[in-house]
């Protein structure tokens, strides 16, 4: 199953952006998948759209930190 998402293949400005269709992620033991009905841009987010701001670790790496 798949799902949309923004994503981003190298650092860079917005011209890096595109939606794709990904793998729909699947939760593991004690966790929750959420549907997202929207997504928000923070800080963080454009810090890591230009390289600036890794995710921590075992997080995905799709943009859109806020969600709702």
């Amino acid at each position: 199953m798949s799902m949309q998402a923004v994503i981003q293949d190298h650092p860079g400005g917005v011209e890096t952006l595109k939606i794709a269709s990904v793998a729909k992620p699947v939760a593991g033991p004690g966790q929750l998948l959420v549907k997202v009905m929207a997504s928000g841009i923070n800080r963080a987010d454009l810090m890591q759209r230009e390289g600036k701001y890794p995710p921590p670790p075992g997080v995905t790496e799709i943009i859109g930190l806020e969600v709702a």
